[in-house]
């Protein structure tokens, strides 16, 4: 069973954290999980925190492309992903970089 916290309301946003793995067996859950954040808090900033994911395949990116799409304006979608991390490496991979806001760890994402 994933694991999946709570939204983190901040004064400019709202965080979000992912599990440590995304895939087949799990992106279900996490789409279905962000989309009620998402449609909780329409009008804010959403930061996805994938700073502590250490595994993530195409289904991470669908679920990305899933609360992008979902998301309405003018709320703001941002990614949070360690350079080095393999989410940050699917994110550039896949050209999703191109479509969402990647920033190498938190403070950036959510201070942008």
């Amino acid at each position: 069973m994933t694991f999946f916290p709570n939204p983190y309301d901040l004064p400019e946003c709202t965080l979000l954290g992912f599990p440590s793995e995304i895939d087949l067996s799990n992106a279900d859950v996490v789409l279905v999980g962000a989309l009620d954040v998402v449609d909780a808090r329409r009008d804010r900033l959403l930061v996805l925190d994938l700073t502590r994911t250490h595994f993530m395949d195409s289904q991470g990116v669908r679920v990305i492309a899933g609360v992008r799409v979902r998301l309405p304006r003018p709320a703001q979608l941002r990614v949070a992903a360690r350079p080095d991390g393999v989410a940050s490496r699917v994110l550039e991979l896949t050209g999703m970089r191109r479509d969402v806001p990647v920033y190498d760890n938190l403070a950036e994402a959510i201070g942008s």
